[in-house]
């Protein structure tokens, strides 16, 4: 996708981003793809009816050997001149796959220059047709014939990939637990009304807009939803001279805002040298929003190692659920109760904060089917929260395990939070119990 001037025709320009985006990524899957170690027995497999599918995207399906009993899934979406089978032995995800578990969806766009439809109308609000109803599809049919848990969907993609990341946020906030995009912009900057696919101005990072303006934008794809939000990955190199550097930031304002968080990092390290990572809402592995800028990186995302971060911030490279072939596996530890603890971190702002929560279970019993009781401070109220779910929204609460975090062996912990507005009163949550139990 190459950042050429207005003038020139639509086709020509079309025809230069394929050139550009080619040259830019074609290398580096090559290398991925002679560096990939040897395949499993698992093949990638076409499925030619699935669903809703107004704009005839193909789908291609990753289910590995051996996966978790009611396994995540992982929608990896490929950059313009790719195609899902590309994108699947030029990226770690199918490998990843393998090693932990979940199953992996590669769409694959059928219009001209292979770019998935991030500008149109029809395609930038939920179930308004184009490309993201046919990929809600493919989720909806993995979910029906594999057994997939709803709470664990999640999305990554590169270059018109990440861009389609930000679209499906936006448009399906209730079907995808977290998104990560690699080099692309932000929900609805690529919008044009003239049918073209192509959008200069945002593409060269000349768009800018007010957090406000856009978290309407996203919220304008589903109005009414009051419902949790995905949390949200952002990568891209400060060399991009296909999407420019600026919609890193435009990506932050956005995402930071539909969080209802601060634009202030709460956290910033270094993972690597000339790598830097912000996190926003949560200093944890899954903060709300996490930012990573690679310096002196361009148009050639991801890069090695990049896409198991993505894995950790989903939260897929964590056991929730061991993978297990045996189809009549043994049943869940009785519920019951235990010794407990909780540790929390609180990080407030003007009306709002988000607390995190590790609970730990220090008896000598695992304990399952876990429901954690606590008490807000006066005027807090939960908006949203994150691997469990939460009722009722203010005063005695009670927080009940997610799908993947059902059982806490002994010694081991959990980790959930969530969002909330408050009037004045930032305090920490207290009179915690499990399952009854007074935790300490």
């Amino acid at each position: 996708m190459s950042t050429r001037a207005a003038s020139p025709p639509p086709t020509r320009r079309l025809r230069a981003l394929c050139a550009a985006l080619l040259g830019a990524v074609l290398p580096l899957l090559t290398a991925m793809v002679v560096a990939a170690p040897p395949a499993s027995a698992a093949a990638l497999t076409e499925v030619t009816a699935f669903g809703s599918n107004p704009s005839g995207l193909r789908m291609h399906l990753y289910v590995p050997d051996t996966v978790r009993q009611q396994p995540p899934v992982l929608v990896a979406v490929h950059y313009c001149t790719g195609s899902g089978p590309a994108f699947h032995s030029g990226t770690e995800f199918a490998r990843l796959a393998d090693q932990h578990g979940f199953i992996v969806i590669y769409p694959s766009a059928t219009r001209s220059g292979q770019c998935f439809d991030v500008s149109s109308p029809q395609a930038l609000r939920r179930g308004g047709g184009s490309d993201p109803v046919g990929i809600r599809s493919m989720v909806s049919y993995v979910e029906n014939t594999h057994g997939a848990d709803p709470d664990r969907i999640f999305v990554t993609g590169a270059s018109s990939g990440g861009m389609m990341t930000n679209v499906l946020l936006g448009n399906y906030p209730d079907v995808f637990a977290a998104g990560s995009a690699y080099m692309g912009v932000p929900f609805a900057c690529f919008a044009t009304t003239d049918g073209s696919g192509w959008n200069s101005a945002c593409a060269n990072g000349q768009i800018s807009r007010t957090p406000q303006e856009w978290g309407n934008l996203v919220r304008g794809s589903y109005p009414g939803y009051n419902g949790a939000r995905p949390r949200m990955q952002i990568w891209h190199g400060t060399e991009d001279t296909t999407l420019r550097y600026p919609n890193f930031g435009e990506q932050i304002k956005q995402w930071t805002n539909v969080h209802g968080v601060s634009q202030t990092p709460s956290f910033t390290d270094t993972p690597q040298a000339s790598w830097t990572r912000t996190r926003y809402g949560g200093t944890g592995e899954q903060a709300p929003v996490e930012a990573i800028s690679l310096q002196g990186v361009g148009h050639s995302l991801p890069m090695g190692g990049q896409a198991a971060m993505t894995i950790a911030y989903f939260g897929l490279d964590e056991p929730g659920g061991d993978p297990d072939p045996d189809p009549d596996p043994d049943p869940d530890p009785d519920p019951g109760t235990g010794v407990c603890e909780v540790a929390v971190t609180t990080n407030a702002w003007n009306t709002g904060l988000t607390a995190s929560l590790t609970l730990t279970n220090t008896g000598t019993t695992a304990v399952g089917g876990w429901t954690l009781g606590f008490t807000l401070p006066p005027g807090q109220a939960i908006t949203s929260g994150w691997n469990a779910s939460y009722s009722p929204s203010s005063g005695a609460v009670t927080a009940r395990n997610a799908a993947h975090n059902g059982t806490i062996a002994p010694g081991a912990s959990v980790s959930i939070g969530y969002q909330a507005t408050h009037t004045g009163d930032t305090g920490n949550p207290t009179a915690f119990a499990l399952n009854g139990a007074t935790c300490s």
